[in-house]
């Protein structure tokens, strides 16, 4: 596996190799059972432009699946220097993710992120690249909906826990799921380690009544617009 400090040095190619690559070595089946997760992370970065320079903040929220209380919040600052390139936003975010996981007291036992995981072009997003790093199981939750292939969503029935699979190509990459009636969905997707059906049934669980976004990833998205506002005006 290319370690993380190479990915500044590597082609829009080399990244789709790498993508190829790891694609068959996801896990699309249940490597644990519900009770084994206790301490759940939501990821989310934050982005600005510093001297001249894209400059992002990560956070990580850790909380009790089972109380819902936060139990560990961290982040870390740093230049972003992978440009944005469609498909491939792992190699961007990649860097400051790791780094901030080994600053971590308490080792979660699955990761959540605010983004897609299977549900990508090459079955790669983020959520399924980070988990060969992470070595835990990990699910992509987007708040928006990543076309592929032309391929449109169907809307799950206006009911809390509906959803519908995303078929593309034949192959289920992941759902359109209504974590509350009356709210849009969400975009699930396993990342790795576990079958679509668990994963859903986990966000499920981690989703509060005032948020239809799960709770790890949205108290790590309230941390990063806070905490990008604390750098920026505290150069």
């Amino acid at each position: 596996m290319e370690y993380i400090e190479d990915f500044l040095f590597i082609s829009e190619d080399k990244c789709k190799k790498i993508q190829l690559e790891l694609k068959d070595k996801v896990e699309l089946k249940n490597n644990f059972k519900l009770e084994d997760i206790k301490y759940v992370a939501g990821i989310d970065l934050a982005y600005w432009m510093e001297n001249e320079k894209e400059t992002a903040v990560c956070c990580i929220t850790i909380i009790d699946i089972d109380t819902k209380e936060i139990v560990e919040e961290a982040n870390t600052k740093g230049d972003i220097t992978f440009p944005y390139i469609a498909g491939y936003l792992s190699f961007r975010e990649l860097p400051l993710i790791l780094e901030i996981v080994k600053k971590l007291k308490i080792q979660p036992d699955l990761y959540v992120f605010d983004g897609n995981g299977y549900l990508h072009p090459r079955n790669m997003g983020i959520a399924t690249h980070a988990s060969f790093y992470l070595k835990k199981p990990s699910i992509g939750v987007a708040k928006s909906y990543y076309k592929i292939d032309g391929v449109e969503f169907v809307m799950p029935e206006d009911k809390e826990g509906a959803y519908t699979e995303i078929v593309i190509e034949n192959k289920v990459c992941g759902a359109s799921l209504r974590t509350h009636k009356g709210v849009k969905p969400v975009f699930v997707s396993v990342g790795n380690y576990m079958k679509l059906e668990r994963a859903v049934e986990i966000i499920m669980l981690l989703v509060g009544k005032e948020s239809h976004i799960p709770l790890p990833t949205r108290y790590a998205d309230i941390a990063t617009h806070k905490m990008r506002d604390f750098y920026k005006n505290n150069k």
